[in-house]
C-alpha cells in the first residue's frame, strides 16, 4: 500500500464516524488516549476528537494536565474508539505533536463563553480544596474577562496524533472478528489482516 493511502484510510474512517454520529446516544468522537508517566507507568483517559485529516487526528487539553505533561515529555501515545451500536472499534497508535498556535486560537474561539472560561479557572489534574475553589476562580475569569473576546490561556493548546498504525475492527458472528491492521513503512503503508 502507498503512502498516498493513508487519505483512503482516514476517509474511512471518516465515514465509519459520520455512521457513529447517527447511531452513538452522546458524543461519537470520544476516544480514549493512553499516555506513559516517566516511571513507564500507562495511563489511559477519555477526550474528544476535534479534527482528523491526512496529518492526524486532533485533540485540545491543558498542557499542564496529567496526560498534557505526559505527552511533552514521551510523545507516543495510542487512541481507540469504540462506536458499540456499529459493533466496531478503530485503535490508533503515533506520535504527537502539538497544533500550531493558530489553530488552538481559532478552536479556543469557536468554544462557549463559559468553556473558555473553565479553561482559565481550572487547574486540570491538580489537587483542588473542594468544589468552592473551583468556582471561586470561574467567578474571577468571569469579572476579569466581562465582554469581548476570552484569549487562549498560553498552557492551553492541542495535539495532533500522527498516525503510524491503524486498525479497524468489525465484530464478527462467533467472535471471528474483522481486523485490518495498516503500519507506516518506509515505503508507505502496508495491510495486514489479522487473526480476531
Amino acid at each position: 500500500m502507498s503512502s498516498t493511502e493513508l487519505n483512503d484510510l482516514i476517509t474511512e474512517f471518516k465515514d465509519w464516524l459520520a455512521e457513529a454520529e447517527q447511531s452513538e446516544l452522546n458524543d461519537a468522537n470520544a476516544m480514549s488516549i493512553a499516555t506513559v508517566d516517566k516511571d513507564g507507568q500507562p495511563s489511559v483517559r477519555m477526550v474528544l476528537l476535534k479534527d482528523v485529516d491526512e496529518r492526524g487526528f486532533v485533540f485540545y487539553t491543558n498542557y499542564e494536565s496529567q496526560k498534557g505533561s505526559e505527552i511533552l515529555d514521551n510523545p507516543k501515545v495510542a487512541l481507540c474508539f469504540h462506536w458499540k451500536s456499529l459493533r466496531r472499534s478503530v485503535r490508533v497508535n503515533g506520535i504527537a505533536e502539538k497544533v500550531s498556535d493558530e489553530e488552538a486560537d481559532a478552536y479556543f474561539q469557536s468554544r462557549a463563553r463559559d468553556s473558555r472560561i473553565g479553561a482559565w479557572a481550572s487547574q486540570q489534574s491538580r489537587p483542588m480544596d473542594g468544589r468552592f475553589a473551583l468556582e471561586a476562580a470561574v467567578a474571577k475569569y468571569a469579572a476579569k474577562y466581562p465582554i469581548g473576546e476570552v484569549p487562549r490561556p498560553p498552557y492551553w493548546s492541542g495535539f495532533r496524533i500522527v498516525p503510524h498504525r491503524i486498525e479497524f475492527w468489525k465484530d464478527k458472528p462467533f467472535r471471528l472478528h474483522e481486523r485490518r491492521q495498516f503500519n507506516v513503512t518506509d515505503k508507505g503503508w502496508t495491510k495486514e489482516i489479522l487473526y480476531p
